[in-house]
């Protein structure tokens, strides 16, 4: 018996444009970018789309692959210009981390695209709606869906909003240059994958003569401590508060 298409979360015109940010022209490419491919294997490719346009016969991997050479360059590009001095391997592991699977599985997030993406019930009731491999696919496929439609400056727009914009670049070049855990990189990850504000850290003590100082600091998230580390240097203790807090909140 043929695996049915999972229709109830195609978006209409409105819903799409409250995903983009702006007025579509063409909701037949983001219908594309928002189809899994459980629905192009056999009759089910002609289930409805948004705004009740049939549903492409393919699925969005070939806006993946567009979005994908898009959010390359544009985040390649953000690099270029804010490290001048950092090396051309550098600048490629900073760019990989940005756009790595993880890291666009939490754009996806953020922007909802989940609920949205019409997948066979197969495929859904699989756990591929809630996959980081297929929101970071259905994200690519989503700027690439918005170049097709809107052009340059609208991708352009929507990877600087949703992919470079919400990442702290510095903590996270630093944390590649030194090589160990970032415990606040991490943490920042850990709460914007889930709610769009930046932890914040303050020193809640100072100890000792300026030649044998100790800091305390405490992690907030949304005002609230989360974490308290104390080291020598301001620097250690905002890395051990982070790591608490992460801790804290993973719990």
């Amino acid at each position: 018996m043929p695996d049915a298409p999972d229709d109830r979360h195609a978006p209409d015109r409105s819903a799409l444009e409250a995903l983009v940010g702006r007025a579509v022209e063409e909701p037949a490419l983001y219908a594309e970018a928002l189809t899994h491919r459980s629905l192009t294997r056999g009759p089910q490719q002609q289930a409805a789309g948004p705004g009740g346009d049939p549903a492409p016969a393919r699925s969005n991997e070939r806006l993946e692959f567009l979005g994908d050479a898009l959010l390359g360059a544009e985040v390649a590009e953000a690099l270029f210009h804010r490290f001048p001095d950092k090396s051309e391997g550098a600048l490629s592991r900073l760019r990989a981390r940005m756009v790595s699977e993880q890291a666009l599985a939490r754009c996806a997030e953020r922007l909802g695209l989940g609920p949205h993406l019409r997948m066979s019930e197969n495929a859904d009731r699989s756990g591929a709606r809630h996959s980081q491999a297929v929101l970071a696919d259905a994200f690519e496929a989503l700027v690439g869906a918005v170049y097709l439609d809107l052009e340059a400056g609208a991708a352009r727009s929507l990877v600087r909003k949703e992919v470079l914009a919400p990442t702290d670049v510095d903590a996270l070049a630093q944390s590649l240059a030194d090589g160990g855990p970032n415990y606040k990189s991490r943490l920042q990850e850990h709460v914007q994958a889930r709610r769009p504000v930046h932890p914040a850290y303050r020193v809640a003590a100072r100890e000792g003569p300026p030649h044998d100082r100790t800091f305390t600091v405490e992690a907030l998230v949304e005002g609230e401590v989360q974490g308290t580390g104390t080291a020598a240097s301001k620097k250690e203790a905002e890395q051990r508060a982070a790591r608490e807090a992460l801790e804290a909140l993973r719990e």
